[in-house]
C-alpha cells in the first residue's frame, strides 16, 4: 500500500484533518495487535511453565518455591484486578 499524502496547499483543512485521524488509528490499530502479540506470547511461556510446574521436582519442593510462586501469584494478581477492575481498580 502507497501511502499518498494530501497537498496542505491544495487541500481542505477537514480533508487533511480526517487524514491524519485515519492514519493516526491505522498506527494504533498496529500498536495494539503487536502488544496484544507480545502478552499472548508471555502469557504461552507462562502456560508452558506451570504445566512444568515451573520446573519443580515433588521431591525437591520446598518453601522457597512456594515463595517464588507467591510471588508471580501477586505480580498476576495486579495485572487481574487491573484488567478486571477488581481490588484496589474496583469502583
Amino acid at each position: 500500500m502507497t501511502a499518498t499524502r494530501l497537498d496542505p496547499i491544495t487541500t481542505p483543512r477537514h480533508e487533511l484533518r480526517a487524514e491524519k485521524a485515519r492514519r493516526n488509528k491505522e498506527a494504533a490499530l498496529r500498536a495494539f495487535i503487536a502488544k496484544k502479540a507480545e502478552i499472548d506470547a508471555m502469557l504461552a511461556r507462562l502456560q508452558g511453565l506451570s504445566d512444568d510446574h515451573f520446573n519443580a521436582h515433588p521431591d525437591e519442593i520446598n518453601w522457597g518455591h512456594v515463595g517464588t510462586l507467591e510471588h508471580y501469584a501477586d505480580l498476576l494478581k495486579r495485572i487481574t484486578d487491573s484488567a478486571f477492575g477488581e481490588g484496589e481498580y474496583a469502583e
